[in-house]
């Protein structure tokens, strides 16, 4: 090989762009060949090694291998128990536990082998002791657990704090040091993506949100984040989103000596999903979760094609964990560990978001910080002016969601099918501030085909 290779010159950029323009007949080659994402990242037609000076500064934390992960919820205890013992024989090797409410910790994890995977928790509550016995069983039978506890992220969520700054800094701050070497912290970054930010404000906000915690933390000079991310439908920019996250998360850390390696469990964004022609979500959450392996998550958990509008099933459920496991065990998205590692297109979308979110964060910290930004309602006001641009691009018909905005099929029925309500539910209610607030981007259209239905 290395003699057939040989016989062939090395082209340089310089004459590939020469050669373009000549095929361009007198076409103007940045108006014709370079486009413009919405975050203002320029993305040429060719890449080459000429355009990168220096060598490629590895991803920190990128994981060896990631997991097949499935989400449960913990509603009835004994339900959740069979669900998990089922989902481990079926394949996966995490498990992702949301909870509205505290739940008997025993007879969750009956019959479970702790040693068969890691555990993820995602509780829409603060209760302190609960959350200490739950720390303390796991921990006493060396399970490899993530509590994503994110009192911020919360009050973002929701408009509240659990209970009060106070109450719930102190709650933190207890667990933190009661337990120093358990991964208790977590970014639950995805509501920026859902509520309709662009790549680099999510990058740029889920910074400024980490950085809260290191800041408030930073005598604890062992602090470790767990990012939950949610993973759009542009496949080579999700991809560089979460190697950007990386590498400014290690940027950020290193700043206050702690560890610069960061854990990372992605979902598919629920923004870009439908209730109409609800099969082609298979093919939308299939992409979404290669750019999370390639993008180098350490645990994926998959969005059911109806989970927008259906309960929990298992029919969903085994599906959406089967999609993984063929990219995982047939489709050889385990063989290589970080096959985008060097690759000139993805390392230049990595470099320019990257750099683009730390500009935009080093304006936030120069304003007072995220907690300021969120109360003065700017990271609200940001969010909205580019979920509008959006909304108005699909609205046109730029962005296209087949079998919704496009190629609709004027036969589908979906009213009697809708189990969970698949729109936002507006629930006035006295706020601190005001909530970030996810949304579909077919959520207008849709109401209007179901309103349709009953004429």
């Amino acid at each position: 090989m290395s003699k057939l290779f040989e016989e062939f010159e090395g082209v340089s950029a310089k004459a590939w762009k020469q050669k373009i323009q000549m095929d361009l007949k007198g076409a103007d080659y940045n108006e014709t060949l370079i486009w413009q994402s919405p975050e203002g990242i320029h993305v040429k037609p060719f890449y080459h090694r000429d355009d990168f000076k220096n060598e490629f500064s590895p991803v920190p934390g990128h994981p060896d291998e990631w997991q097949v992960m499935q989400q449960v919820h913990v509603d009835d205890v004994k339900i959740a128990n069979k669900l998990t013992l089922d989902a481990l024989d079926r394949g996966a090797e995490a498990i992702f536990f949301t909870a509205n409410k505290s739940f008997i910790i025993n007879t969750l994890f009956d019959k479970f082998d702790f040693s068969r995977c890691a555990l993820y928790f995602s509780l829409d509550f603060l209760d302190a002791d609960f959350i200490h016995s739950l720390v303390s069983f796991l921990k006493g039978n060396h399970a490899r657990a993530f509590y994503n506890v994110d009192i911020i992220g919360h009050l973002a969520r929701s408009g509240n704090w659990f209970e009060n700054l106070q109450s719930d800094h102190t709650v933190l701050d207890k667990l933190m040091s009661t337990f120093p070497s358990e991964n208790i912290l977590g970014v639950n970054s995805g509501i920026y993506q859902e509520a309709g930010a662009n790549l680099v404000q999510q990058l740029a906000y889920t910074l400024a949100h980490a950085n809260e915690y290191l800041n408030h933390f930073q005598q604890q000079k062992s602090v470790r984040i767990n990012f939950g991310i949610a993973v759009g439908n542009n496949y080579f920019f999700e991809i560089a989103k979460i190697r950007a996250l990386r590498k400014l998360y290690a940027i950020v850390a290193q700043e206050y000596g702690m560890p610069t390696e960061c854990n990372v469990q992605a979902v598919p964004s629920r923004r870009n999903k439908s209730i109409y022609d609800y099969n082609v979500n298979m093919l939308r959450t299939t992409t979404e979760c290669m750019s999370a392996v390639l993008g180098g998550a350490n645990a994926i958990s998959n969005l059911p094609y109806d989970a927008l509008y259906h309960k929990s099933n298992e029919f969903g459920e085994r599906i959406s964990r089967n999609q993984l496991l063929i990219l995982k065990s047939e489709s050889y998205f385990d063989t290589v560990s970080n096959p985008a590692d060097g690759t000139y297109y993805i390392e230049s979308l990595t470099d320019q978001l990257a750099e683009a979110a730390l500009k935009l964060f080093k304006e936030i910290e120069a304003s007072g910080g995220f907690l300021k930004a969120l109360k003065e309602g700017t990271i609200q006001k940001k969010i909205k002016e580019s979920a509008n641009k959006e909304q108005q691009a699909f609205d046109n018909g730029e962005i296209v969601l087949l079998g919704t905005n496009k190629h609709p099929n004027p036969d589908d029925r979906m009213e009697d099918q809708l189990e969970l309500y698949p729109f936002v539910k507006m629930d006035p209610r006295k706020t601190l501030i005001e909530p970030i607030i996810p949304r579909r981007l077919a959520e207008n259209l849709e109401k209007e085909r179901i309103a349709g239905e009953a004429k």
